[in-house]
């Protein structure tokens, strides 16, 4: 694998968010002695420095098709980075505690490409089968997913039976009467509800009851919409009367 210099010094030293970064000890490939070096993990590369304010790494780990395990070294807190084949290096590292450990074992296991690919196809997999159990369960269809369509409401279902309201509702007096629309004439349902008719079109709710008045002779007469005209008429006046007479007392006494 050939690899640019400038460019890994300039991702490992760039201000890119770190998968882990902190101090551990390394073991030399020829000798056995264990240095303190600062270990950055930014994705499946794994960059060493002398020290904390180095410029540039001392040397790099591709984290691909190599396996994290704890091993038996004179250091405690010990782990290893083995790859596959005879020849390939074994790297022995060591955490300053057991907590520091655990951590570097659990985000050097994580991250290469081959573990992120069994991840994605794991969770393929389990949207799959939530996908099919979706649709099992709404019609027993067995087909994935496609752009979402909204379910076709009740109203749209009913929308040919429905009858065609008139364009202009006749009027009585100047007012709208609802009872001249549809089933006039026919008696109002006791129950309170329009319910529906022979032919399963819809009825209209029944007009409420209308106040009544009883004259001197004690004959109900039905109260018309003339009334209520005078009615506003009075208020209107009244509530104008006020209203003046509100607006003298503010701007106070005449001189």
């Amino acid at each position: 694998m050939k690899l640019n210099e400038r460019s890994l010094a300039f991702y490992a030293t760039c201000d890119s968010p770190a998968d882990n970064a902190g101090f551990l000890y390394k073991r030399g490939e020829r000798h056995t002695a264990y240095h303190r070096r600062w270990f950055v993990l930014k994705g499946n590369m794994l960059f060493y420095f002398e020290e904390r304010d180095s410029r540039e790494p001392v040397g790099v780990i591709v984290l691909e098709g190599c396996n994290v395990e704890l091993c038996d070294s004179a250091e405690n807190f010990a782990f290893a980075i083995r790859f596959g084949g005879s020849k390939s290096r074994t790297y022995v590292l060591a955490a300053e505690s057991q907590a520091a450990m655990e951590s570097w074992v659990k985000s050097l296991s994580r991250a290469s490409f081959d573990y992120m690919r069994l991840v994605v196809r794991e969770l393929e997999k389990q949207l799959q089968e939530m996908s099919r159990g979706l649709a099992g369960g709404c019609g027993g269809s067995q087909e994935l997913p496609g752009p979402w369509k909204p379910k076709p409401s009740g109203l749209e279902h009913s929308r040919e039976r429905l009858p065609a309201l008139p364009a202009i509702l006749p009027k009585e007096n100047g007012c709208a009467v609802w009872n001249n629309v549809l089933g006039a004439g026919r008696p109002p349902d006791a129950s309170g509800c329009g319910g529906h008719d022979e032919d399963g079109n819809p009825r209209p709710p029944p007009l409420p009851p209308r106040r009544r008045v009883s004259n001197g002779a004690g004959a109900a007469v039905a109260e018309s919409p003339s009334t209520f005209c005078r009615l506003h008429e009075q208020y209107s006046r009244e509530m104008a009367r006020l209203r003046q007479d509100w607006q003298q007392r503010r701007r106070g006494p005449q001189p």
